[in-house]
């Protein structure tokens, strides 16, 4: 990745001037971090070793995890760093390397939560048919075909960014390197290729979120017509934190990378990407799994196991 301009290192959006709100920035993003980390820690480790959850569903959910724990791991730690000695500065080698880290396992994330969609729309719908269209060499595949275009978009997207002139300072008005921030210092109309990669981009993301809200029509359509009360409350209660969460997190990355200049903000854009980029790897370890009852007992036998090895 080369650039015409001279720029070594971009300096990043500080969270606030005062050092006890550095601080309290540094404590707070370390509870999160830490949380996310033990969560997804859990989930990978149980299933994991756990034979009962060698299955579809959770082969998923432990792909969405190692996702969680990368994605989350490539924009809090830094900035953390950055809050606790009071720098600003990441190197043009460091940040290419983030943009290409987070598109790439946030990309992979929301392709995996439409094929998670509809692990659970054929598991719901079409049970006699789950087993032939979700073996495991399908599981593997589709996995593979979400990290492998992640992987493919990071690389495109990345080239693309770093290849425009920027000609307009070094600042980047976000706690992480973002794209959007990135083409604000772009020369004029030096950036339209990359808008339009975003824009071809988000009519695919549009596609996606199209589907996963079909299959969970069909899932709700499903559920309705379960005779027992506790088995429809069971599966709404499944299924529609696992929408919310995936709502919030496309339309505050829509909002992030297509909004217009003309309404941004500094601190409405630092809350959108919160929002995208620390909150779901967060959540996502409380609302896809904690509620489940097979990973909730495989925790119970895999803690005191994990216990009496380190006495």
């Amino acid at each position: 990745l080369s650039n015409s301009t001279s720029i070594t290192q971009f300096l990043l959006m500080a969270f606030a001037d005062r050092r006890e709100l550095q601080l309290l920035h540094f404590w707070l993003f370390l509870g999160i971090y830490l949380a996310a980390l033990l969560g997804n820690g859990l989930i990978i480790t149980a299933v994991a070793c756990d034979r009962r959850l060698h299955t579809p569903m959770y082969f998923f959910l432990l792909n969405l995890s190692i996702l969680d724990v990368g994605s989350i791991s490539t924009t809090v730690p830094n900035s953390m760093v950055n809050s606790l000695w009071d720098t600003r500065a990441i190197s043009y080698t460091r940040c290419a390397t983030q943009v290409f880290l987070f598109i790439f396992l946030i990309s992979a994330e929301y392709y995996l939560l439409t094929i998670m969609a509809y692990d659970r729309y054929i598991a719901i719908c079409k049970p006699l048919h789950y087993g032939t269209l979700l073996g495991s060499r399908a599981c593997v595949h589709m996995a593979a075909a979400a990290w492998g275009t992640g992987f493919l978009y990071a690389v495109l997207h990345t080239a693309t960014t770093f290849s425009i002139p920027l000609c307009k300072g070094n600042a980047v008005d976000q706690f992480f390197c973002e794209i959007p921030k990135i083409l604000k210092l772009a020369c004029s109309h030096s950036y339209l290729q990359e808008v339009g990669l975003l824009v071809l981009s988000f009519w695919f993301s549009v596609g996606c979120f199209v589907f996963i809200v079909l299959s969970y029509v069909q899932i709700f359509r499903a559920v309705l017509r379960i005779p027992s009360q506790q088995g429809r409350h069971k599966a709404f209660s499944t299924c529609l934190p696992h929408l919310a969460v995936v709502s919030l997190f496309i339309s505050t990355a829509i909002i992030s990378y297509l909004k217009p200049p003309s309404i941004s903000s500094p601190s409405l854009d630092l809350v959108v990407a919160v929002l995208y980029s620390v909150v779901p790897p967060s959540v996502n370890p409380l609302i896809y799994s904690m509620r489940n009852q097979e990973l909730k007992d495989a925790l119970k036998k895999l803690i005191p196991r994990v216990i009496s090895q380190q006495q």
